[in-house]
């Protein structure tokens, strides 16, 4: 009897943690026409991630852009669905040795970076989350991660702390 209850408490929790992470709730992305812009807005509007990265890329001229994901090219198969990134872009950088990344497929983080935007802030903290975790359990997909209001600044693990520092600055300009 205790077992059969464990079991099935395992089992509501698992479905109700499933129901919370990612299902097809749309987000909340209105903002009222009063409210002060939040960072990572243009007035009051999410950035769009190429603007995000015009932004950046005039603090870390290391970065340039390399490429726009499309829902034809997304690999990870996410731009426009319920909760995930409105809008991405690639970036290579000069300061990642070309050595480190040969093989690399184009638009791969490692090269550089990657800025993916979202509806709201909260889709952007939780794409981060899932990233931090994906990383933690697997440390050849270390990188850098920072979140600046619906904007997430993904850098790789090439860049030296110090570099990757200039970008989470960068990030902070995003308002």
């Amino acid at each position: 009897m205790h077992r059969t209850f464990t079991t099935t408490s395992v089992v509501a929790l698992l479905l109700s943690l499933t129901a919370c992470g990612g299902g097809n709730a749309p987000s909340n992305s209105t903002t009222d026409a009063h409210e002060p812009a939040r960072p990572g807005t243009l007035a009051g509007k999410p950035l769009t991630a190429r603007a995000a990265f015009q932004k950046m890329s005039t603090t870390v001229p290391t970065a340039k852009l390399t490429g726009t994901v499309t829902a034809e090219n997304d690999p990870n198969h996410l731009l426009g669905r319920p909760n995930e990134y409105t809008s991405k872009v690639t970036f290579s950088d000069s300061w990642v040795p070309a050595v480190q990344v040969t093989g690399a497929d184009p638009g791969d983080v490692e090269r550089g970076g990657a800025i993916e935007a979202f509806a709201n802030p909260a889709d952007a903290e939780a794409r981060a989350a899932y990233i931090r975790g994906v990383a933690k359990s697997l440390p050849a997909l270390a990188e850098y991660d920072y979140v600046h209001g619906s904007v997430l600044v993904r850098v790789s693990h090439y860049l030296t702390p110090k570099q990757a520092a200039q970008y989470e600055s960068a990030a902070a300009t995003l308002d």
